[in-house]
C-alpha cells in the first residue's frame, strides 16, 4: 500500500482558501506521499498504507483538521526518516477519511498553503515538525504575467484535446478556473512531468516565476503529445491500408476459387516444395527450409516480407548441396595438363599429385589449403585454372584485394534491405559444385578498417576442422566447405595474419631463370600472341637468340608478364605490315626489335663495369623478385661522422653502424689508421633514393664499400653478395636467396657471396640455372673482406703491404 494518486484530482470550486493565523509558524503532523506533489487549492485522494501515516491522519483529523504533506526525494523508501523528504510542501486540510471494502484507508485532503520544514520534532508514532507558512509574491499590474497565465490557459485547452487521458469535462473546469494562481497549480498537477520537476514549482516563490516554469513544462508536455499522436496516426494508416490489402487478397482468392483457378501463392510454394524434394540436404536444412516455406505461405504477396523470404529460399534452392564432380585419378593425364599450361614449377605440380595420389588410394580425403607465394607474372594465379582442369573440377577465383568489409566473406543477415550471401557462398552457388578449386587471388591485400577485419573471417574458411560447418550470416544454417580446395596467392607473407598464415601450407614459387623465361616466351606466349593478333604462325619467326635479347634488353622482372606485354606490342607493328601487305621478312632481327620497341631500357655493361674503391653491389629481395643493389661510399674531411642517405630503414642503418665499429675495431688488419677516422666524416649513399629499401641482408655489402673506400682498395669486379653482419664478427644466412641469385645472373655477375648456411638454398636451384655462377660462402667478416677487396697495389706503404699478407694468410 503506497500513499499516492489514483485518479484525476479534484480541485476546489471556490477561491483558493489559505491559512490565516497571526503565528506563521506552528506545529504540523507530517504526512510522506510518494509519486505525486501536493499543491494548494487542488483536493486529492490518497491511499495510506504506512501505519506511521494512519496515526498522523488521525492525530489530524482529531484536532483542526490540518496535516503537512510532503513529497519523498525517493519513492522506493518504504520507511521514510526526515532526510528522505523534500523540505518544502503543502498545509492541508483532512476533508474526510474512508474505510475502503479491502480493508485500506482513503484520505481526502484538500491543499491550502506552501510550508517549509524548520525542523522536525519527533519521529515515533508519526512524524511531527515546526513548519513556517510561506507568502507567495504576487504580482500587481504586470502584463507580462497576464500574458504568460494566458499562454498556459491555451496551451492546456490544446493539451486537453490532444491527451486520450484527460476527460473532455477538464476543457470545461478550465474555462471557469479564474485565479491565476489556482489555474497554474490545476495545470501542473495533471502534467505527466517527474515529481523532482513538480517540486522545484511549489519551492517558487514568486507567481511570476512559478507560472514560467509550469509553461516551459507545459510546452514540453504538448510537443510530447504531438508527437505521441502523429506517430500513432502514421502506424494507425499503415495498418488500415495491410487490413485492406488482405481484405481484397481474400475476396480475390475466393473469387479465383469459384473461377476454378488456383492461386499463384499456393502455385509458387507448391513449386518450391517439388524443387526442395530434389536436393539432397540434411534433416536440418530441410526443416529450417519448411519452416520458411510455411511463413512464405502465410505472407502477404504485397508485403516487403514476401519478397525477403522468396529470395531467400531461391538462394537455397540455387544451391548445390550434397553436388560434387568427380575427379579424375588419371596421374600421367594431371602431370601432362599441367607440364602443357605451366613450365617449371616442379615442386608445386609434386604436390598436386602427391594429393591425386592419396586421395586415389584412399577414396575421400580433407582438401589442403594451398598458399602460393611469389613475385608477379610466375603464373600463381592461372596455375590454380590448370590444377582445376588436371582434377576435372569446376575452377572459382575469388580476389580479395582491397577486401575491407568482412559481411563480403560471410554475408549480411536476411532481415537487412538488399541483403545477400557471402562471395564464398555465392562462388559456390555460381560453380555449382561443392567441390571446386577455389582461388582466393592477392590474399595478402586484404584491408582491416571499422568495417571489420575480413582476413579473422577468412581462419573459418581456411581450417580445414571448421569449414564442414561454415555459417553464412544470410543463409542461417551450415554449409560443408570441407570438400573444396582452396588455393591462395600471394606475394609476400609479411601483411598476411599470422592465425590466417598458420593454416595454410605455403608453396612458395620463385622467379623464373633466362633459360625458363626463353622456353616459355616460345612455347606459351608467342603461339597464344599470334592467335589473339589474327596472325598465323608463317607471318612472325622469333629465334631463341632473339628471344633472349628482348628478356635481356627489354625487360627487368622475375615473372614473365612484361615479356608478355612486350611480344604484344611486337605482335601488333607486325599485323600492321601484313594488314598493309608490306614486303617484310618473317624472321625478326634485332635490327626489327630498335624498330619495334625501340632503344634497349636495360643494359648489362652498367653492373659489369669495374668500380672504383667504395662501391660494393649487394642483392636485394623484393616482392617483384631479386634487385641489385650499389652501395656508394665517399671519404671526405670532417668530424668522424657517419651519413647514410638513400631512403633506408632503420634495420639498413643499424647495419651501416655496425660494420663501421666494427671496421674501427679492426683498423689495424686493414692498413687504416684509427685516428684518421675521427678526422673523416664517412657518407654512404644507395642509389634510387625514391624507392624505400630495408632489411639486414645489406650488411655485408655496407661492410665491404666501407672497408673500401677506407682502404683504397677495390671490390672484385662482378661479385654480388648478401648476408648480415654482426658485433662478433659472424655472417647469418638471410632470405630470398634463389630471387637474389637469378637477380645476380640476370645482370652478368660472375661471382656471388653468401653466408654458409645459405648453401642449403642454392642446392635446390636447378644447376642449369646457375652453371656460370661461382658461389664464395662464409662465415665471418674477416672471410667476407679477404675475398670481396683486391689486393693492395706495390706503390701502397710497407704497413699496408704488411696487413694484406696477414689477411690474405
Amino acid at each position: 500500500m503506497t500513499e499516492e494518486v489514483e485518479f484525476l484530482p479534484f480541485i476546489a470550486v471556490n477561491e483558493q482558501e489559505k491559512v490565516k493565523e497571526e503565528v506563521r509558524e506552528r506545529e504540523l503532523p507530517v504526512l510522506p506521499v510518494r509519486n505525486t506533489v501536493l499543491f494548494p487549492s487542488i483536493i486529492i485522494p490518497i491511499t495510506v498504507g504506512r501505519e506511521k501515516s494512519i496515526q498522523a491522519l488521525k492525530e489530524a483529523h482529531g484536532s483542526d483538521k490540518l496535516i503537512g504533506v510532503v513529497a519523498q526525494v525517493s519513492a522506493g523508501v518504504d520507511d521514510p526518516s526526515p532526510d528522505d523528504l523534500f523540505r518544502v510542501g503543502t498545509v492541508a486540510h483532512v476533508l474526510k477519511i474512508l474505510r475502503m471494502p479491502d480493508g485500506s484507508t482513503t484520505a481526502i485532503l484538500q491543499g491550502r498553503s506552501r510550508f517549509e520544514i524548520k525542523k522536525f520534532i519527533h519521529t515515533e508514532p508519526y512524524l511531527r515538525a515546526t513548519v513556517q507558512i510561506l507568502a507567495d509574491d504576487e504580482p500587481q499590474n504586470d502584463k507580462q504575467y497576464d500574458a504568460i497565465i494566458l499562454s498556459i490557459r491555451e496551451l492546456a485547452a490544446k493539451a486537453i484535446q490532444l491527451s486520450p487521458q484527460l476527460p473532455s469535462e477538464a476543457g470545461i473546469m478550465l474555462r471557469n478556473i479564474e485565479s491565476a494562481e489556482f489555474l497554474m497549480h490545476f495545470v501542473v498537477n495533471n502534467l505527466s512531468a517527474p515529481v523532482a520537476e513538480k517540486q522545484k514549482v511549489l519551492e517558487i516563490g514568486s507567481l511570476k516565476d512559478r507560472a514560467q516554469k509550469v509553461l516551459s513544462l507545459l510546452e514540453a508536455e504538448v510537443q510530447m503529445l504531438e508527437l505521441k499522436n502523429e506517430i500513432q496516426s502514421k502506424v494507425r494508416s499503415d495498418i488500415e491500408k495491410q487490413q485492406k490489402d488482405y481484405f481484397l487478397q481474400q475476396q480475390l482468392k475466393t473469387i479465383q476459387e469459384e473461377l476454378g483457378q488456383t492461386n499463384p501463392v499456393e502455385k509458387e510454394v507448391q513449386e518450391l516444395r517439388e524443387r526442395a524434394a530434389k536436393k539432397k540436404w540434411n534433416q536440418q536444412v530441410k526443416e529450417h527450409f519448411e519452416k520458411e516455406l510455411q511463413k512464405l505461405e502465410r505472407s502477404n504477396p504485397m508485403s516487403p516480407e514476401y519478397a525477403v523470404v522468396q529470395n531467400y529460399l531461391e538462394v537455397l534452392l540455387s544451391l548445390p548441396w550434397g553436388v560434387f564432380t568427380k575427379d579424375r585419378f588419371d596421374l600421367k593425364r594431371a602431370r601432362k595438363i599441367l607440364d602443357q599450361d605451366h613450365y617449371g614449377l616442379e615442386k608445386v605440380k609434386d604436390r598436386i599429385l602427391e594429393y591425386l595420389a592419396v586421395l586415389k588410394l584412399k577414396g575421400d580425403l580433407k582438401s589442403p589449403i594451398l598458399c602460393f607465394v611469389g613475385p608477379p607474372g610466375v603464373g600463381k594465379t592461372s596455375l590454380g585454372k590448370s590444377i582445376a582442369k588436371a582434377l576435372g573440377r569446376k575452377y572459382v577465383r575469388m580476389s580479395l584485394g582491397g577486401l575491407h568489409d568482412e559481411a563480403e566473406i560471410r554475408g549480411h543477415r536476411k532481415t537487412y534491405i538488399g541483403a545477400m550471401p557471402g562471395r564464398i557462398i555465392q562462388s559456390i552457388r555460381k560453380a555449382q559444385s561443392s567441390n571446386p578449386v577455389f582461388v582466393l587471388d592477392e590474399i595478402d591485400k586484404v584491408g582491416v578498417d571499422f568495417r571489420g577485419d575480413p582476413s579473422s573471417a577468412l581462419l573459418e574458411v581456411l581450417d580445414p576442422e571448421q569449414n564442414s560447418t561454415f555459417f553464412d550470416n544470410y543463409l542461417e544454417v551450415e554449409y560443408d566447405l570441407s570438400k573444396v580446395l582452396f588455393i591462395a596467392t600471394a606475394n609476400t607473407l609479411t601483411t598476411i595474419q599470422p592465425a590466417l598464415r598458420d593454416r595454410m601450407e605455403i608453396i612458395e614459387i620463385n622467379g623464373y631463370s633466362l633459360e625458363e623465361k626463353v622456353h616459355i616466351g616460345l612455347h606459351h606466349l608467342l603461339p597464344k600472341q599470334i592467335k589473339e593478333h589474327g596472325l598465323k604462325p608463317r607471318d612472325v619467326v622469333i629465334s631463341p637468340q632473339l628471344m633472349e635479347r628482348i628478356i635481356e634488353d627489354y625487360t627487368r622482372e622475375s615473372g614473365v608478364r612484361e615479356l608478355d606485354r612486350k611480344l604484344a606490342a611486337i605482335m601488333r607493328h607486325v599485323a600492321k605490315q601484313v594488314a598493309f601487305n608490306e614486303k617484310r621478312n618473317p624472321e625478326l632481327s634485332e635490327a626489327d626489335l630498335k624498330t619495334f620497341l625501340g632503344i634497349k631500357r636495360y643494359d648489362r655493361e652498367l653492373y659489369c663495369t669495374e668500380n672504383p674503391p667504395g662501391v660494393a653491389i649487394g642483392l636485394a629481395w623484393t616482392s617483384v623478385g631479386g634487385e641489385i643493389l650499389f652501395v656508394e661510399t665517399v671519404i671526405s674531411k670532417g668530424k668522424g661522422n657517419l651519413k647514410l642517405t638513400g631512403n633506408l630503414g632503420d634495420v639498413m642503418k643499424e647495419s651501416a653502424t655496425t660494420a663501421l665499429t666494427y671496421i674501427k675495431a679492426h683498423a689495424d688488419l686493414l692498413g687504416i689508421n684509427v685516428d684518421d677516422l675521427d678526422k673523416k666524416d664517412i657518407h654512404v649513399h644507395v642509389p634510387e633514393g625514391a624507392i624505400p629499401k630495408d632489411g639486414p641482408s645489406a650488411g655485408i655489402t655496407m661492410l665491404v664499400a666501407m672497408a673500401s673506400a677506407l682502404s683504397g682498395r677495390k671490390v672484385k669486379d662482378r661479385l654480388a653478395m648478401t648476408g648480415e653482419i654482426t658485433l662478433r664478427g659472424r655472417v647469418l644466412p638471410v632470405g630470398g636467396i634463389k630471387e637474389k641469385v637469378l637477380a645476380a645472373r640476370r645482370v652478368g655477375m660472375k661471382e656471388v657471396m653468401l653466408p654458409r648456411l645459405n648453401e642449403k638454398d642454392v642446392s635446390e636451384i636447378n644447376p642449369e640455372f646457375i652453371r656460370d655462377l661461382k658461389f664464395i660462402y662464409v662465415d665471418t667478416m674477416d672471410e667476407v673482406l679477404r675475398q670481396a677487396l683486391m689486393p693492395v697495389k706495390a706503390k701502397k706503404k710497407k704497413r699496408a703491404s704488411k696487413t694484406v699478407k696477414a689477411i690474405s694468410s
